[in-house]
């Protein structure tokens, strides 16, 4: 995203605060760099599905869809790619909390919340797994 931000400062916002273009120009030339990027990250079934609800003629190329399109149908896939994440963290301390709670049954341990008892291992298991660098690698390489 580092170069996008560059190319976005160097093309549109160094030129309007030297008043060497109007707002319009800037808005043009600086939105490029990001709707590429977009355009980039987007999978076509999302930006299909923003086409046929704009209720306009579908485009002939990819450089022809409007920027209206291309933001929503951006923000669906990145919320996709965060629910996948989100999930596949869940899935180990799904199965913790069901460990736990089928030790505390077969000891007769009922009114004992599972819970209480499984957040430590939850919070252990995040920590030697480094969980944050791979919340992090995760997010970075869903941009490549």
């Amino acid at each position: 995203m580092a170069p996008v931000g560059e190319a976005v400062y160097s093309q549109a916002v160094q030129p309007l605060l030297a008043e060497q273009i109007s707002y319009e120009e800037a808005w043009t030339k600086g939105i490029q760099p990001i709707r590429a990027f977009m355009l980039k990250q987007v999978r076509d079934k999302d930006l299909e599905l923003f086409i046929d609800l704009s209720k306009r003629p579908k485009p002939a190329t990819i450089d022809e869809v409007p920027i209206h399109v291309v933001i929503p149908a951006y923000i669906l896939s990145e919320l996709r790619i965060a629910f996948q994440i989100g999930f596949l963290i869940y899935i180990p301390f799904l199965i913790i909390d069901m460990v736990v709670a089928s030790i505390l049954m077969s000891m007769g341990m009922m009114l004992l919340p599972p819970a209480m008892i499984s957040l430590p291992f939850k919070l252990i298991l995040f920590v030697l797994a480094d969980g944050w660098n791979l919340v992090i690698g995760s997010l970075v390489k869903s941009f490549q």
